[in-house]
């Protein structure tokens, strides 16, 4: 046995419990191993095993990551892998706590600050592998999530002026369609063919943690802390298209700048401009092309 008992239970139980998808598996393993040594080597918990896990270590746990001025988002994730690993572990107790009893605050939906990316040429230029660099282009150009792009068949998801993601390689298994806009996108889903043929762009050669691996060590080489940034790029850009106006969050982020609320950078009257659409008909577009059900969701890219 290890120095580390809790840390092998844990990778036992992921080995035979491949619940999810490729990437939560790979985010609930990266948790658990992250939160054994922790309990081990900050918290002083020697000798702790998977079944005697208790409510009280998931508290320490909870008030060391605070301590860290970890986001209430990334707390409430890291909860969610403990809750199942006390759940496989026949500790329902354990994985029936709530939020609340962990004094786990509500998080915050609203966008206040982007937290939009660009995907700039001197960023793409340090990226070396090439299905790495395609990801990351088709985030940007069509909002799509890390996975999305990774696991996307180009052959089989284009037809004609629609791109149709297939249920196995979306967020919850939910299929949808994409109209394809701009001769730029067309002329990247055509790179994106001409690279993988028939495949994805997880190389025939890669498993998808593998590949996984590879993607993250590229992003962090190239200076880029998070991906999911392309998306919020992609939501406020569409909020513009849509309805001529800048993105709330956007528009927050000028009139802070200048410091000049009475500048040309007002907040934008309700009228609708012409050839646009509402605020309340952009949402639910962009909610849809992002893969999410609930068009409160946005507010978390683009502001309210």
């Amino acid at each position: 046995m290890s120095n580390n008992s809790l840390r092998h239970d844990w990778i036992n139980m992921c080995l035979h419990n491949r619940d999810g998808s490729h990437a939560t598996q790979y985010a609930r393993r990266a948790v658990l191993k992250l939160a054994a040594r922790q309990l081990h080597k900050d918290l002083g918990f020697r000798n702790l095993r998977a079944e005697r896990l208790g409510q009280r270590h998931l508290v320490a746990l909870v008030n060391h990551w605070k301590s860290e001025n970890l986001s209430t988002g990334t707390i409430k994730n890291r909860v969610s892998h403990l809750r199942w690993a006390a759940e496989k572990a026949g500790k329902p107790g354990v994985a029936g706590i709530t939020n609340s009893d962990l004094d786990i605050e509500r998080r915050v939906y609203v966008a206040k600050v982007s937290k939009a990316i660009s995907l700039t040429d001197n960023k793409l230029d340090k990226i070396s592998d090439l299905h790495v660099r395609l990801s990351l282009r088709l985030q940007a150009a069509f909002g799509l999530r890390r996975e999305e792009s990774l696991k996307i068949v180009v052959s089989r998801a284009w037809h004609g002026d629609t791109l149709k993601l297939e249920a196995s390689w979306t967020k919850g298994g939910r299929p949808r369609d994409l109209t394809i806009r701009t001769d730029e996108q067309r002329q990247l889903l055509t790179e994106v063919r001409q690279l993988a043929g028939r495949g994805s762009l997880i190389p025939a050669d890669r498993s998808y943690i593998q590949h996984l691996k590879i993607y993250e060590r590229q992003l962090s080489a190239a200076g880029i802390a998070r991906a999911h940034g392309l998306r919020h790029a992609y939501a406020q850009q569409r909020y513009e298209e849509l309805t001529g106006r800048p993105a709330p969050v956007a528009l927050t982020e000028q009139l802070d700048t200048v410091h000049n609320t009475s500048s040309s950078l007002q907040p934008p009257s309700n009228e609708l401009l012409p050839g646009k659409i509402s605020d309340a008909e952009a949402r639910l577009i962009i909610s849809a092309e992002l893969g999410h059900a609930r068009t409160q969701i946005t507010t978390v890219y683009i502001g309210r």
